[in-house]
């Protein structure tokens, strides 16, 4: 799935404050946004292993959570979301298509790595592949408690990223042709 779709669940993550705890919702907010990007910095070494973790983020989210309860403080606040959103990315990933540049040519059954089986697990295609159609409705139904409960630089900031969502999904197929030309 599109970068973009993994950031804005991790704000509607951090938006479910607002009814219980709102002096942390925006940091919530933030931390899910990062959170929900931090995994797909793999791209720069092995995309879906270095950094996906689909079972270690939730190990990581216990102690953190208890911690987060127990001390209700912006640090652990964030820490919470920050980690169980990089948990969600990893798992939502296994639910879309592979991580081959062309997905949609189905010439890979890797996902994500799970790491403690050293195996890769193989997509379910729920979403076909990043920028599909599909990908952008996500994306944009994730947006919508962001751009409704926040305000300012933070709203702006999740606009952008639906406007980016919307070229990225018009254009997905033209992309491996322009960096890579035909092969």
């Amino acid at each position: 799935m599109m970068v973009t779709t993994h950031a804005t669940v991790g704000v509607a993550l951090g938006a479910v404050l607002l009814q219980v705890r709102p002096e942390f919702a925006v940091m919530a907010a933030v931390a899910g946004f990062l959170g929900g990007l931090f995994p797909d910095l793999d791209f720069l070494f092995e995309h879906r292993k270095t950094l996906h973790f689909p079972v270690y983020y939730w190990v990581a989210a216990v102690p953190v959570a208890v911690l987060a309860i127990v001390f209700p403080s912006d640090q652990t606040i964030a820490v919470l979301f920050f980690v169980v959103s990089a948990g969600i990315h990893s798992m939502m990933d296994v639910f879309g298509g592979p991580r081959e540049f062309r997905p949609w040519e189905h010439t890979s059954n890797q996902a994500v790595y799970l790491h403690y089986r050293q195996r890769w697990l193989a997509p379910r295609r729920g979403i076909r592949y990043d920028g599909a159609p599909e990908d952008l409705l996500v994306a944009t139904a994730t947006s919508v408690p962001g751009l409704l409960l926040f305000e300012g630089q933070f709203r702006s900031l999740i606009l952008v990223g639906l406007v980016v969502s919307g070229l990225y999904t018009l254009f997905r197929k033209q992309i491996p042709e322009f960096t890579h030309g035909r092969e």
